[in-house]
């Protein structure tokens, strides 16, 4: 079976991971029997939920760097699994059907029948995904007695119907951390680097950042940071290559070069 993500080595000296979990549209054909939109339905509201040309932009900004960090990228949609969801009744979306297997699509109309089994995508997809990111989080570890996560993505300038954070603000960059892994030294390298693009925000309107269970509150030494970034920044109005997007690029690169040398 094919795998759901793709793993690009990085320089052996770097102890960084850029992790691209939303930037695919590509839904296998035993999933897609099981959603309910028809094929325009569906195209509008992968418009809508892929979190467009992060994996291009990811690309771009590590293409030339001397030390470049390993990538995994999920091949996949996130209407397959979501692999940044908790799979289980920590998961705050799952109040609004959007846990780790979605149930309702970003207007809260249903995406999968109310009594769709979620089992079998959870040990065929989410599982062998939180396996392989987790193994190689080890990996590094083990070579560097390091981590760092980068959790890299992007969010629409307005908020979906079907979301649970309403009212939050809506910056450039959202810095998204966790009061175990995330130091202050790491915020204020963000803050520094992305304040060229405007006013950056902590958690707001998304908060925490992904690290694997098996490392979640437990080992210190994996650190990590989200970037959340508004979509103008990457994407035109048809989800091409914005104007800011070789600038974003440039200014990522420098961030993950500043991480590398310290």
């Amino acid at each position: 079976m094919a795998s759901n993500f793709e793993i690009i080595a990085g320089h052996p000296s770097s102890h960084v991971i850029i992790h691209v979990p939303h930037s695919a549209r590509y839904i296998p054909d035993d999933v897609r029997k099981d959603i309910l939109l028809s094929d325009s339905q569906l195209e509008s509201e992968l418009d809508q939920m892929t979190d467009s040309l992060t994996a291009e932009l990811v690309l771009h900004a590590t293409a030339n760097l001397e030390v470049p960090p390993t990538l995994f990228i999920n091949k996949y949609s996130r209407l397959v699994i979501d692999p940044e969801r908790f799979p289980d009744e920590r998961e705050i979306m799952n109040k609004v059907g959007m846990g780790a297997v979605y149930q309702k699509t970003s207007t809260g109309e249903n995406l999968r029948k109310p009594d769709f089994a979620n089992a079998e995508l959870i040990s065929k997809y989410f599982e062998p995904y939180a396996k392989a990111i987790t193994d190689l989080v080890s990996e590094k570890l083990n070579e560097h007695g390091r981590v760092l996560l980068i959790d890299f993505h992007s969010y629409r300038a307005e908020q979906h119907v079907n979301a649970v954070n309403h009212g939050q603000a809506r910056p450039p960059v959202c810095i998204g951390t966790d009061s175990f892994h995330t130091p202050q030294a790491l915020i204020k390298l963000a803050q520094d680097k992305f304040a060229i693009f405007g006013e950056t925000v902590l958690d707001q309107p998304y908060a925490g950042t992904y690290v694997p269970l098996s490392f979640y509150g437990i080992e210190s030494r994996v650190q990590s940071i989200m970037l959340e970034n508004r979509a103008d920044l990457l994407v035109d109005g048809k989800l091409n290559p914005g104007p800011r997007f070789d600038e974003y690029s440039s200014v990522f690169a420098g961030f993950i070069a500043a991480i590398a040398s310290n």
